[in-house]
Parts: structure tokens; C-alpha cells; sequence
């Protein structure tokens, strides 16, 4: 096994988006006759980003567990096995190996079983060998159990889980359980083995004991339409988590999304790159151990106390929407705390509106995007690094706490703008501005007192053409704005009101009308860091 820094592991999950943006693999129809039953080995080996489909299927399989050819079959190979309460049956293929106990039906070897009909109380268990890889079609099932897990895989190299077209399948575990050790199930689908779920039928999970998906090694959601409610954490994969297309909507009392692997350095990351993830969390939205990746897909958070949370987070496209309690973006953990103490030196505090840094320690930390479209209403901070932060591209709109005590930004070394739309808003009292590694200029704008939520804020260059229209949506006293249509050393003048065609709070309008407030020059900040005149 490879272990790699963390910037190749930033660049290798960062690889593996564009390689599975460029492959395609979406899945295919189950009526297909080739029949797959290996799997790659899970490894963070670097990733193809160019060459031909089947180079770039093939680094993604060397990547995770995943692989395209993993959702096709021969259906005459079939092994069919119909759930009912006290009379389970199975015919076909590897009926031979489907036991029946009581409600209890367990598959104890690889091939693929399509599974229909219901049990009121009873189990689904797989415990294959280590080297099987066993597919599941849910075609019109349900499994609720009174004990422990609806779905129990105890063993197998990998499991898949195809939701068949046209079809609702329901699992649902126990509130409480029978079996409660270290090593224990405990969520209503649970998997020591690497788990995929793909097809673009229907399932609904429900975690009334704890969690609601998890997997205890790689954890690929390459398709369907997909409800989890969750006591605890609602979708959580051990050495990562892959979101490829598909609608995922997670209701959780803990995290809603995560990845837990933080003792192997080239594991623990977690990647969506595509479909649609809805979450709304009692605690982290969406959450990896070591790196979070957004390159495609929509991404919203609508309630948590933290909305992303990784030491490392990189967002390169997509559209991510965040509500939270506390902070909106956070890169920051709990192991690694090394100091930048030049960086210290350099920026000195954050108050008053300083260029980044701060008297904080800076760690191993990093909080990159380089595109996407971001919005974020947070009563925390906004965006948070305890390292360092960079935007290169991208639209990002932060709504920020009204309370001085956080800040639309809050990064403890250099927050380094070099493209893209930044927008943030908040209070007044904890400002961090663009850091002289910056290129691009800004504006930092405080207001003599308060605007009200709902207010309309125009800036205009010397000319009066309306450079940006943001509408608050709290009371603010300071915004931060960075763009390309800013010239260090030139003045802009902000005024309130006139009229506003925004999208997220940030877009144009027409300054006709509107009061003159203040005026701020691009380049020029508060007080220490700060960009000069860039």
C-alpha cells in the first residue's frame, strides 16, 4: 500500500474527480450479458486524468472498490429469493447457497440474487467469502427487523446493492439491539466489506438504533434514489466515501455524511462528484477524516452546528449550500498542529481587519476552492481555516455571524485570492481580508452602523457603473468583496438601495436611487497584512 503527503492525497482524490467526470461511469441496465465477479483491491494509488475511457475506468478501480463492470451480469444467472414471513424462498443459479432460519436469510456465497417481498421481523445477512463479490437487486423489498440490523454483511470481498428501476425497497433496523459489542452492527444496512449502491430505483433506510448506511471499509453511492433517517449518523464509510450520481436526501441526529479512517494517512477522504446530496444534520453535515473534495454535483446542507468539516477541504465545481450554527466551511482537526510562526510574525492579529492570519497557530490545515458555486449562511464563521485558505475561482457568497465574536472569514495563516467572486458579510469585529500572497484585489467594506437584513449594497466604480449588487440576509456591518473587475488603488463607492438582480444574494443591479454610504479603496485594509495595493 502506498501512503502519500497530504498534498498528493489532495491531488490524487482531485485526480479521481476529473478521471470519473471524463469515464462516465453511471449505471447501467441490469439486463446486460457480461458477468463480473472480481473486484480491485482498494488503494490510493495516483489516478489517470487523460488517456483513453478504459485507462481512466481502470485508475478509478485501482482508487476505490468501484468499478463499472461491477453493474453488469448475466440475468439468466440470476438467483432469485422471495422474502415472507415464515416461508422465504430461493431458486436459480446459487440457491444452495441461501439459508433460511426463521426470517433469518443469509447468502453465503458471491454471485447475484434478486430479492423481492417483505419480512415484518427478520434479517438479511451476508457472509460470503473474503474473496466473493455478492449483488443484491432490491426489486420491490422490505426488511424490517424488531433485533438488530435489516441488512447485516458480515463478510464478502464486496457487496453491491442495485435498486431496480421502478421499484421502492424499505430497510429498517431495531431501536433497540440484541447484540451490543465493540465489533457489533449498528446500523440498519451495515457492511464489514466494501458496499456500493447503484441503480435508479427507490430506497429508504432507517436507522432507528443509530446509524443508517454504513460501511466498515469503502463506500461508493454510484446511483438511486436514496432516503436515510438516522438516529445517529446517517451515510458513514470507514476508508472513504464516493458520492457519483444519484439522489441522496439524509436526515440525521448526528453527522449527516462522513468518512472515519483518520489512522491511515491515504484514507478518509470523501468525494462527491456528482448527483444530489441533501443533508440536515444535529451536528456535522458532511464530514471526512482527512479530505473533503466537491468537484460536481449539488451539495446542500440546510441544518447542522458545523456544515463541512475535514482537516483538508478542496472545492473545484459543483453548487454547495450551507446552513449552520456554527461554522459554515471548517478545515481544522484534532491531530495535527504544526506552527507557522514566520506566517504569525508576518500577519499578527485578526482584529481590527487583518490580511489573514492571526495569533492562532497555524496547523496542517487547508481550505482550497478553485471553482463551484458556494453560499453559506452561517452563525459562526463562515469560512474557517486553522491553516492556510486560497481561491483561485469560483462564486462564493458568506453570510456571516452578526456577533463579533466570529467572522464571515476566519483563516489562521494566509487566505491568498487569486480568482474567482468572494462576497462575505458579517460582523464587524473579527474581519481577516486577503493576505499580501493575494493577487487579486479587494474591498473591505464597514459599515458607520448597520445595515438591516434585506438591504441592497451597490458598489460602483469612479464612473458609477455598479461593479456588484449584494442583498444581506442579516443585519451586517462589514462585507469582504473580491473580484477581477477591481483595481487595486481605485476607489469604489458603496451605497444602499436601488434595485438588485442577484442570484444567492450576488449579481447586479442599478444604483439609481440608492444612498451613498461609504467609499473603500481596492487594495487597502484596516490594519497590518493585507495585500497593499494588488
Amino acid at each position: 500500500m502506498n501512503f502519500f503527503s497530504r498534498a498528493q492525497r489532495v491531488t490524487s482524490v482531485a485526480a479521481l474527480a476529473l478521471a470519473l467526470a471524463l469515464a462516465g461511469c453511471s449505471a447501467q441496465s441490469s439486463s446486460s450479458t457480461a458477468d463480473s465477479t472480481s473486484a480491485a483491491e482498494s488503494s490510493a494509488t495516483s489516478v489517470v486524468t487523460s488517456g483513453t475511457t478504459a485507462e481512466l475506468a481502470s485508475s478509478i478501480a485501482d482508487s476505490t472498490h468501484y468499478d463499472a463492470d461491477d453493474l453488469t451480469w448475466d440475468a439468466a444467472k440470476e438467483t432469485t429469493v422471495t422474502l415472507a414471513d415464515g416461508s422465504t424462498a430461493a431458486s436459480g443459479t446459487n440457491a444452495d447457497a441461501v439459508s433460511v432460519d426463521g426470517n433469518t436469510v443469509t447468502i453465503t456465497a458471491g454471485g447475484t440474487y434478486r430479492v423481492s417481498g417483505s419480512l415484518a421481523d427478520g434479517e438479511l445477512v451476508v457472509a460470503a467469502g473474503e474473496e466473493d463479490v455478492v449483488r443484491i437487486i432490491l426489486d420491490n423489498a422490505t426488511v424490517t427487523s424488531s433485533t438488530g440490523s435489516a441488512v447485516d454483511i458480515k463478510s464478502a470481498n464486496e457487496v453491491l446493492l442495485f435498486l431496480e428501476d421502478g421499484t421502492t425497497n424499505t430497510l429498517s433496523d431495531a431501536s433497540s439491539y440484541t447484540a451490543t459489542g465493540t465489533d457489533a452492527a449498528n446500523a440498519a444496512v451495515y457492511s464489514l466489506a466494501d458496499l456500493t449502491i447503484a441503480g435508479t430505483g427507490t430506497l429508504a433506510v432507517n436507522g432507528n438504533y443509530a446509524d443508517g448506511i454504513v460501511s466498515q471499509d469503502g463506500l461508493v453511492l454510484a446511483a438511486g434514489n436514496v432516503t436515510v433517517k438516522a438516529a445517529d449518523d446517517g451515510i458513514k464509510g470507514k476508508d472513504y466515501t464516493v458520492l457519483l450520481d444519484g439522489a441522496y436526501s439524509v436526515t440525521a441526529g448526528g453527522d449527516g455524511v462522513k468518512s472515519t479512517n483518520s489512522t491511515e494517512t491515504d484514507n478518509g477522504w470523501l468525494l462527491v462528484a456528482g448527483g444530489t446530496l441533501n443533508v440536515a444534520a444535529g451536528d456535522h453535515g458532511i464530514k471526512a477524516a482527512t479530505t473533503l473534495t466537491i468537484s460536481d454535483g449539488t451539495a446542500t446542507v440546510s441544518e447542522s452546528e458545523e456544515g463541512l468539516a475535514a482537516p483538508h477541504i478542496s472545492i473545484s465545481g459543483g453548487t454547495v449550500n450551507i446552513t449552520s450554527n456554527d461554522d459554515g466551511l471548517n478545515a481544522a482537526g484534532g491531530s495535527t498542529t504544526t506552527t507557522d510562526t514566520a506566517a504569525e510574525s508576518a500577519q499578527g492579529g485578526q482584529q481590527g481587519g487583518m490580511g489573514g492570519g492571526g495569533m492562532d497557530t497555524v496547523g496542517d490545515f487547508s481550505l482550497d476552492i478553485s471553482g463551484g458555486t458556494i453560499t453559506i449562511n452561517a452563525e459562526g464563521d463562515g469560512l474557517d481555516s486553522n491553516g492556510n485558505a486560497s481561491i483561485s475561482g469560483g462564486t462564493i457568497v458568506v453570510n456571516g455571524p452578526s456577533s463579533d465574536g466570529n467572522g464571515a472569514l476566519d483563516v489562521n495563516g494566509d487566505l491568498t485570492v487569486t480568482g474567482g467572486t468572494i462576497a462575505a458579510a458579517g460582523s464587524a469585529g473579527m474581519v481577516v481580508t486577503p493576505s499580501e500572497t493575494s493577487t487579486q484585489s479587494g474591498l473591505q467594506i464597514t459599515f458607520d452602523s448597520a445595515v438591516a437584513a434585506g438591504t441592497t449594497v451597490q458598489i460602483t466604480d469612479s464612473t458609477g457603473t455598479v461593479v456588484a449588487t449584494f442583498v444581506t440576509t442579516k443585519q451586517t456591518s462589514s462585507i469582504v468583496f473580491s473580484s477581477a473587475d477591481l483595481t487595486a488603488g481605485e476607489q469604489y463607492t458603496v451605497l444602499t438601495g436601488g434595485t438588485a438582480d442577484v442570484e444567492a444574494g450576488l449579481g447586479t443591479g442599478s444604483a439609481t436611487g440608492a444612498t451613498e454610504v461609504t467609499t473603500a479603496t481596492a487594495g487597502e485594509y484596516t490594519s497590518g497584512g493585507g495585500m497593499g495595493q494588488r
